[in-house]
């Protein structure tokens, strides 16, 4: 058997009664987050011209669009993988050498699983396929320090839980993947210097690419069977030699995947928290703070702390906004909070936050750095006007896998994103639904998603 097909095999037998309690768990806390970042997300602007194209289109009613609307299957994952996105509030998978975001995947594994009639149970099984394989091949075979972007192996992660949708066999399995792996090699000049909306859209782009690659192996089409191994595939090309025993693999990866508890880039989560106890702890105001020092591991610092990818003072955008470490804490200095509403134009471009951020320095120390992505360590030094100094130090945050986040503090998360979009009512039934995945089938979550304007 090729690399390939031992990925489909895996696949193949992955099942509900595969999923431990605890993986049931986490899957649910982690649809009922990317639904709230989702419906959140309705009002952005390239949302709206996301949205316009789909709608011009067309594409019958297949499956449902997020905040109203049908279309096609793989043009319905483009919106809703692009809404779940768009806020870059989603989860997160911390390896070594790679940070990928597994709930990417759960427009795509929705759509797929209402377009063949599926159940919540079939649901919960191929995102947990998603999360597995695209968290593995993170772990292993990571293509950042390459210049590839993490959605190289989004492709063979997305095509595996969509084929697991819409119930294909090995075969077709196999060259699904084989066809979307082949085909979407992404450049990591996404996420470097100056950034734009395909920050937001290039999951999007990849999970569109692997519905249709899907559809076309159901159809007979098949792709490159040596996609890992062969001449020039992934394992030549790109990532190099790397071993993954598909037979052995489970599906718990996704219980190692956290949750953000603050609107920004996933690596500043502890120094923000630490940054706002400070605040809190000493009554902190931000005219007041003549500099911050924050000493972080070296992925914080080269990612949004100004390292490898770029300058982070220059700040005009959203996309920039959070993926800047000084932004999104003068933020939370000056605002006590760092939610959608800190990524507002109007508030970006303003001189307080202008002015603060280019006072804040990142620094990546070597202690910190062996202790990632075990930890997420960091050490905050706010140094004030009138000659005082405090200080603070962190190894997590609320919602890292040493201190989960709760079923409730995913509700509560979810309300506050949805409530601007969803009333009352509309939030309590996707809550309910989400709850009860096992009870219901896919197109009923899909359909109460899609009433919400």
């Amino acid at each position: 058997m090729t690399q390939v097909e031992q990925l489909a095999a895996f696949v193949q037998n992955s099942s509900y009664e595969r999923l431990s309690e605890d993986a049931r768990a986490a899957l649910k806390v982690r649809i009922l987050d990317a639904l709230g970042c989702a419906l959140g997300a309705l009002e952005g602007a390239p949302m709206r011209s996301v949205r316009a194209l789909v709608e011009e289109l067309g594409g019958g009613r297949r499956c449902a669009l997020i905040g109203g609307g049908f279309s096609a299957p793989d043009r319905a994952a483009f919106l809703n993988c692009a809404l779940v996105r768009y806020l870059d509030f989603n989860d997160s998978y911390l390896a070594p050498g790679e940070t990928c975001h597994p709930s990417d995947n759960l427009g795509a594994v929705l759509a797929a699983c209402e377009y063949a009639g599926r159940s919540g149970k079939d649901l919960l099984v191929a995102l947990a396929v998603s999360y597995q394989v695209q968290c593995r091949l993170s772990d292993e075979a990571p293509v950042r320090a390459k210049g590839f972007d993490h959605t190289t192996q989004g492709a063979y992660a997305v095509a595996a839980g969509v084929s697991k949708a819409l119930d294909l066999g090995a075969a077709q399995t196999a060259n699904a993947i084989a066809i979307s792996g082949t085909a979407y090699n992404a450049l990591r000049v996404t996420r470097t210097g100056a950034l734009s909306n395909w920050k937001g859209l290039a999951y999007a782009n990849t999970a569109l690419g692997a519905v249709h690659a899907a559809l076309l192996a159901r159809q007979g089409i098949t792709g490159p069977a040596e996609v890992f191994e062969g001449n020039k595939g992934f394992m030549d090309a790109i990532a190099g030699r790397f071993s993954i025993d598909w037979a052995a693999e489970d599906l718990q990866r996704v219980t190692r995947t956290i949750v953000k508890k603050y609107n920004a880039e996933v690596h500043s989560q502890s120094a923000i928290e630490g940054l706002l106890e400070l605040k809190s702890e000493a009554g902190l105001d931000a005219p007041a703070v003549q500099q911050v020092q924050v000493d972080i591991f070296d992925v914080a610092y080269h990612i949004i702390g100004g390292g490898e990818e770029g300058d982070k003072t220059r700040v005009s955008t959203k996309e920039e906004a959070d993926h800047s470490l000084p932004y999104m804490l003068a933020a939370a200095l000056l605002d006590g909070e760092v939610t959608p509403e800190q990524y507002r134009p109007e508030r970006i471009v303003r001189e307080d936050i202008q002015s603060l951020l280019r006072r804040i320095r990142i620094r990546p120390v070597p202690e910190y750095s062996g202790r990632f992505p075990g930890r997420m360590p960091c050490r905050l030094k706010v140094s004030l006007r009138d000659g005082r100094v405090l200080t603070k130090e962190k190894q997590d945050y609320e919602g890292f896998h040493t201190r989960p986040m709760s079923w409730e503090g995913a509700v509560g998360k979810f309300q506050s994103l949805a409530a601007r979009r969803a009333g009352e009512r509309e939030c309590a039934r996707i809550v309910e639904a989400v709850a009860g995945l096992e009870n219901i089938q896919a197109a009923e979550l899909a359909a109460l998603l899609e009433k919400v304007r």
